[in-house]
């Protein structure tokens, strides 16, 4: 009965052990990012954007800047998590349920949505070369001169 009872205990130890290193190794915090940069042009004089403002802009339902400029949104691959988490925590609903918005848009002939580009760089080729683009990268993307903006 001993031997059982520090085979439990060393067990218990050991769970102990390990819920303490998962809690330290996967820290939930507050301010974690998002899982997505926001980057504008960098002519943009934007030096952070309202989070209702950027669902309007890429729901393309607001057209223009607050400086005047005609907004530009591009969005990544639909399959992208990038693309999901953006979705998820701007436009509060599944990429999905966005696509087909978009298709009824489309079939009505009232809109097109944003240009979808492959990846992290080609979204940031994009907003280099358009002065109102706004779009999203993973956070460790390289955004080569484009400006990183906070949401809030």
């Amino acid at each position: 009965m001993d031997r059982r009872r520090t085979h439990r205990e060393g067990s218990g130890w050991k769970a102990a052990a390990l819920l303490l290193l998962f809690l330290v190794a996967v820290p939930v915090r507050a301010d974690a990012p998002a899982g997505y940069r926001i980057i504008v042009n960098p002519e943009n004089p934007a030096t952070e954007v309202d989070r209702a403002f950027l669902a309007r802009a890429f729901l393309k339902k607001t057209t223009r800047w607050p400086h005047g400029a005609l907004i530009r949104p591009v969005d990544q691959d639909a399959e992208s998590a990038v693309r999901r988490r953006f979705t998820d925590d701007v436009l509060g609903r599944s990429v999905a349920a966005i696509r087909n918005s978009w298709q009824q848009a489309i079939f009505a002939g009232r809109d097109v949505p944003p240009p979808e580009l492959d990846n992290d760089a080609a979204v940031v080729d994009y907003v280099l070369k358009q002065p109102g683009a706004v779009g999203y990268v993973s956070p460790e993307a390289n955004i080569k001169g484009a400006k990183a903006v906070p949401v809030r």
